[in-house]
């Protein structure tokens, strides 16, 4: 007689415990919120990258004013920081997409990928700052203006 009595306790202990495990209507909101959060962040993230590349070609970074307006090559690191971050807006999107399904579905799984993929793209970015600051030839600094 003692067994079933012990079985039927087990059983109530791990249902229980499986309720407690399944994550009530506030977690997910949580879980909702937080991921809205993170898109967001991703996607000032990638304005600003869109910014700065139209700030590197608009001002012309570190060309004097009286020197010749021929492009140069900063429209090229402009157009790569315009591009990353409108790679970065789109692959936002798509990530916030994906763990919305995986919060509803209860399989959420994070994923490194993006992680390492966008520091990559701002780490070569930076490369090609610094390049392109410290390529820069200094005697075009010295322009002196005639009157």
């Amino acid at each position: 007689m003692q067994l079933p009595f012990k079985f039927m306790k087990a059983n109530a202990e791990t249902s229980e415990k499986e309720k407690s495990n399944k994550p009530s209507s506030t977690d997910k909101v949580r879980e909702h919120l937080a991921n809205e959060r993170t898109y967001l962040a991703w996607m000032r993230s990638g304005i600003s990258l869109m910014g700065f590349g139209v700030l590197i070609v608009r001002l012309r970074i570190l060309r004097p004013p009286l020197a010749p307006q021929a492009p140069g090559d900063g429209w090229k690191l402009g157009l790569a920081f315009s591009l990353v971050g409108l790679l970065t807006v789109m692959l936002s999107t798509q990530h916030y997409l994906a763990v919305r399904r995986d919060i509803e579905e209860d399989t959420y799984q994070p994923a490194g990928r993006l992680v390492i993929l966008s520091s990559l793209a701002v780490i070569l970015l930076g490369i090609g700052v610094v390049y392109y600051v410290f390529s820069f030839p200094l005697e075009s600094l010295n322009t002196v203006i005639v009157e």
